[in-house]
């Protein structure tokens, strides 16, 4: 596992002791307009935000460079990219590029293929190492209302679960000061994710949403169709949305 960071180890080590004496945030950014609009809301909730991205061998890699681009133009005090080859056993459309991406929209009641094995399991563990050995007090997630309906990683059930487990697994969780999961989106849709980016001054224009991996977005797969969908509805009434 590959760590990489904009700072070096040194700066890290003094920066991490001024963390614990203010409200520190994790943000788990992917580069998408979900990520960026939860990391935007905990700065407008007044906390320092490092961002935390992975390489997980996702065939869209584009979204990390719109990570990076975001981590920047949000001015978070970190971003750290960690590399974790889960396209290694694949089972993933996004991950094994045998897998055809679903170009049809979402089948209700069905789980799709881009559904990831662990992948978010694995993510927050990570987050959760890196909140502890800076005393971070929240990890914000960008999961949302349509996440949960396809993914079962994104549910609240879920993330109720592993919030418990991270209060069990955590020095600072058996203490009695663990490190809340928050999901602000958790039950809005993507028009009500794009209002609040809006408001919030994130560059949706920045954000990379298609599971493809070209230069352009397909426009075809379920997260485009989403998108699209979305702003289309929202432009007719509010032309500063593009």
């Amino acid at each position: 596992m590959e760590i990489k960071s904009t700072n070096s180890q040194m700066v890290r080590s003094s920066l991490r002791m001024s963390y614990q004496n203010h409200n520190t945030t994790i943000a788990l950014l992917s580069g998408g307009l979900d990520s960026a609009t939860a990391t935007a809301m905990a700065i407008e909730a007044g906390d320092q935000v490092i961002g935390l991205s992975f390489n997980y061998g996702q065939r869209h890699l584009r979204e990390l460079e719109a990570a990076a681009y975001l981590a920047k133009y949000l001015n978070l005090i970190e971003h750290h990219v960690i590399k974790i080859n889960l396209a290694k056993w694949g089972g993933s459309s996004l991950t094994d590029t045998q897998q055809s991406i679903p170009t049809k929209g979402i089948q209700t009641g069905e789980i799709p293929n881009t559904y990831v094995p662990g992948r978010n399991t694995v993510f927050i563990a990570i987050a959760l190492s890196l909140a502890e050995a800076y005393k971070a007090k929240k990890i914000v997630l960008g999961i949302n209302a349509l996440d949960y309906s396809g993914y079962p990683d994104c549910r609240g059930d879920y993330l109720n679960a592993f919030q418990i487990l991270a209060n069990l697994a955590t020095k600072t969780g058996r203490e009695g000061h663990g490190t809340l999961l928050w999901a602000p989106l958790i039950e809005l849709n993507k028009k009500q994710i794009i209002k609040e980016a809006v408001r919030l001054g994130v560059p949706i224009e920045k954000t990379w949403s298609c599971y493809q991996g070209g230069e352009k977005p397909c426009g075809l797969c379920d997260s485009c169709r989403i998108r699209i969908s979305a702003l289309e509805q929202l432009t007719k009434s509010n032309p500063i949305i593009n």
